[in-house]
């Protein structure tokens, strides 16, 4: 759930993870209370938007988009939790000190806590250093590495306000390109377009292209998708600002199977590892992980 702004115009966002959340009839009854908050809380509202070519496989699902972008919901989550957020740390080593985790940054400073909850892809876990890796049992390991995820790469052209782009739908699945596989005019998919704010759009490439230019440079992977863009909407603006993101983990392939959504590493002190690699790639997912990890933490404290 990643949106990111215009260094042009800071009120232009689009999203470059997650386009709208999907709720099954299954979930959308299991999870009505987190629904129904955000929704009253307009964080969540309806896709109303023309979306060409979005395969529905269950007609009574519903689609909902987030007028401030996906990074709301986990703004908002974050908000109400009351934690104290830091960010760009990158953690490389787990050492038990004292019945308590050490927690070590790349940085090479660390911090002591009592439980520690892990929801980085999980390739990232396994690459963790330290007393971690003993705690990992054989079958844990071996559940982790049949964790499988797409990769590919999503950019985001931003125009200045005024800018008309005349197409006769707001995001649209591409079936017969080698690169692209979406794209959004992603204000108008959030039904968020106005004449004092720039509209944005965004492209996402198929996970065939992601895997076969992984190891490229953003820079170098930018102009092949521009061209293909090109030859999709050749009357296209030249767009003020851009950014590409590269998703190496994008979204879960397979996750561990049979799996209650979380797995627990060490306990007195708590180290457990949740997300979607334990359940399944979409909001649903993450909250079903979310509610094991605390359901396991609450029965054992």
């Amino acid at each position: 759930m990643s949106t990111t702004r215009s260094h042009h115009d800071p009120k232009c966002t689009a999203d470059l993870g997650a386009e709208y959340v999907t709720a099954t009839p299954h979930y959308a009854k299991k999870h009505k209370s987190f629904y129904d908050e955000l929704l009253a809380l307009g964080i969540l509202k309806p896709l109303t938007a023309a979306v060409d070519g979005m395969i529905v496989s269950d007609p009574r699902s519903q689609n909902f988009v987030t007028p401030l972008g996906m990074s709301s919901i986990v703004k908002h989550y974050l908000q109400e939790s009351g934690a104290e957020v830091t960010y760009n740390c990158l953690v490389t080593h787990m050492y038990l000190r004292n019945g308590k985790w050490e927690v070590q940054r790349k940085s090479g400073s660390s911090e002591m806590f009592d439980i520690v909850v892990l929801t980085m892809p999980v390739p990232q876990i396994l690459q963790l250093q330290g007393d971690i890796t003993k705690c990992i049992t054989d079958s844990q390991r071996q559940q982790m590495e049949s964790v499988i995820y797409s990769s590919r790469y999503a950019l985001g052209l931003f125009y200045e306000a005024g800018t008309q782009i005349d197409v006769p739908w707001a995001a649209k699945y591409i079936s017969d390109n080698p690169c692209i596989r979406f794209i959004s005019i992603d204000d108008k998919k959030r039904s968020v377009d106005s004449p004092t704010c720039g509209p944005a759009v965004v492209v996402h490439t198929s996970v065939s292209f992601g895997k076969e230019h992984l190891e490229e440079e953003k820079e170098e992977v930018q102009p092949l998708i521009l061209k293909h863009l090109e030859n999709l909407m050749p009357d296209l603006p030249k767009p003020v600002s851009s950014k590409c993101q590269k998703w190496r983990y994008s979204q879960v392939i397979n996750a561990v199977v049979d799996g209650p959504g979380q797995m627990t590493l060490h306990s007195k002190p708590w180290l457990i590892c949740g997300g979607d690699g334990f359940t399944h790639s979409n909001f649903d997912g993450c909250v079903e992980s979310a509610l094991n990890i605390l359901h396991t933490l609450k029965m054992s404290i």
